[in-house]
């Protein structure tokens, strides 16, 4: 009996056209990318039922973009992804650097089910 495989919805959210289904993310990889973008991005409180998930990153914008933000935005970062993701990925470092206008957030995680280490880079324009 052949192994079944698991289907992962694609973020953002979407109806694939030509079949009228969810639109799904068949590449792995691509769809923990999307969790970690999906848990950095979204304010706390933005979520009906669960009121405490995110890292609040888009809140940045109404702070000052200094070398204290960053600090501070390293530890909203690693706190969630550590809560929210902490099955799927172990977190290696999370860095924040403030460049003029924008908050640059590199993280570097392994991947728990095949031990893969992999970087993800965002950029948050304030």
């Amino acid at each position: 009996m052949p192994t079944p495989t698991i289907q992962a919805l694609s973020f953002p959210f979407a109806v694939d056209g030509g079949l009228g289904r969810l639109r799904q993310e068949p590449d792995p990889d691509r769809y923990i990318e999307q969790l970690i973008r999906q848990v950095i991005l979204t304010a706390p409180g933005e979520r009906v039922h669960r009121p405490d998930f995110g890292a609040g990153l888009l809140r940045q914008v109404f702070a000052l973009n200094s070398a204290a933000g960053a600090v501070l935005a390293e530890t909203a970062v690693y706190q969630a992804l550590d809560t929210w993701l902490g099955a799927l990925i172990k977190l290696d470092t999370v860095d924040a650097t403030a460049n003029d206008a924008t908050l640059e957030i590199s993280i570097i995680y392994y991947v728990r089910q095949r031990g893969e280490r992999r970087y993800l880079n965002v950029k948050v324009d304030i």
